[in-house]
């Protein structure tokens, strides 16, 4: 019986010739990544252990993105723990206030993932580096304090879905739109503990950025990862970035699927999903005009913060001003592209259509900080949760959407199809 992308990946870190859908495994692991909210579990758990040592100091990152710059008392306690855990025992991938960026916008552009590799991370959307062909998802705390002990985590090797994605993108289209089209049609509970595999001729149409922003989402169709296979543009965008040994693997022709999905690129529309959850999907066509008032909008996270989102958004802010009333706030996801934004003259259309630009934060995406919301208050955002209270108050909305729809949205003050702005 064949194997998945991702079984083969499992299968070389577990040193076995194959596995199978449900076989638990222990595998070896490449990289171990940890956040300021979820490090400080692990430190606690290594600690209670005692511990006297990390597994491989470089193969551990621990990127301070949530709420930094520290938001309050709490939030300076926990960044000054992992500081000092990090110092302690050296950890070479510790990131801070001016060169840390959002963990899973930083650690593809600081080549920390890379084709063939086997990561695990305490935040949900680990599930990103499956864009690059990796076998990448999220964990527990505990699962992370393990990591960094031992180099390695048991596995439920998952079963798989075939995406079979066919036609070129039209006009706004986006990897945001594809994977809300997705979740809308399969639902959040559709990809429950399985791998989602994107393959077919129109992958070649979709860009790394836009590949990013799909597997970071199969999470939110309850996947255990999303995974594409290596090309062209996965290998420009590695080489000479990645920083361990780029394998490639292709799933087997008998590979086993639970299921499997053709989507036409070229059909789908601008996508945006209503409260309160991913799967409540609408294009720009079934919403009516000035259905949907909204006071605030953001542009960024580890889903759409990178520089083809912010060129996108800027694309459509480009001489105009937002609607009375509407907040617009805009993260770049690293230190790398807001400086890369900065001098394509990206903040000027911005700050001139009356946005404000953040030091790159996962900030509001959580309720963070850098933009909560209040009872009653409405908000597209390029972010991946739109759970009931995810922004700030219970009685706030999330509408999901991509950098021109919520750029538009900000225009307007209402949700609207970027083409009619």
């Amino acid at each position: 019986m064949g194997m998945t992308m991702s079984q083969k990946i499992l299968a070389a870190h577990a040193g076995l010739p194959e596995v199978k859908a449900g076989q638990l495994i222990e595998a070896k692991l490449d990289l171990v990544l940890g956040n300021d909210v979820t490090t400080p579990v692990a430190i606690n758990v290594f600690e209670e252990n005692n511990a006297k040592s990390v597994f491989d100091n470089t193969k551990i990152a621990m990127i301070m993105d949530h709420f930094t710059p520290n938001k309050d008392i709490k939030a300076a306690t926990q960044v000054k723990q992992v500081r000092d855990f990090a110092d302690k025992y050296n950890i070479t991938n510790y990131r801070d206030v001016g060169e840390m960026g959002i963990e899973h916008a930083l650690l593809p552009e600081m080549g920390l993932v890379g084709p063939g590799c086997l990561c695990i991370g305490a935040d949900s959307h680990t599930c990103t580096y499956g864009a690059l062909g990796a076998f990448s998802t999220g964990v527990g705390s505990t699962d992370m304090c393990a990591g960094m002990i031992s180099g390695k985590a048991w596995f439920k090797v998952p079963s798989a879905i075939k995406f079979n994605l066919i036609g070129k993108p039209k006009g706004y289209v986006s990897g945001k739109d594809v994977i809300l089209h997705i979740i809308g049609k399969i639902g959040v509970d559709g990809a429950l503990y399985k791998s989602m595999e994107f393959v077919g001729e129109g992958v070649k149409y979709l860009n790394i950025d836009d590949r990013l922003c799909i597997a970071n989402m199969a999470i939110e169709a309850g996947a255990k990862n999303g995974i594409f296979p290596v090309d062209d543009i996965t290998r420009e965008y590695c080489d000479g970035r990645y920083q361990g040994v780029a394998v490639e693997y292709e799933a087997d022709e008998d590979a086993v699927y639970d299921e499997e999905y053709t989507i036409d690129l070229s059909a789908l529309r601008p996508t945006v999903s209503f409260p309160h959850l991913p799967e409540n999907t609408r294009t720009v066509d079934e919403i009516g005009e000035k259905e949907v008032k909204i006071d605030q909008v953001v542009i960024g996270s580890c889903t759409n913060g990178r520089i083809s989102d912010l060129r996108a958004a800027a694309e459509v802010l480009r001489g105009k001003k937002l609607a009375r009333g509407v907040r617009c706030i805009v993260i770049p996801g690293t230190q790398k592209i807001w400086t890369q934004a900065m001098h394509e003259g990206l903040f000027d259309v911005f700050v001139e259509a009356g946005a404000v630009v953040s030091t790159p934060t996962c900030g509001p995406c959580l309720g963070g900080h850098m933009g909560i919301l209040a009872a009653g208050e409405r908000a597209v955002s390029t972010t991946n949760r739109n759970f009931v209270g995810r922004m700030g108050h219970v009685d706030s909305e999330v509408y999901l959407a991509s950098p021109a729809v919520a750029a538009a949205s900000a225009v307007t003050g209402y949700i609207t199809d970027p083409a009619k702005v």
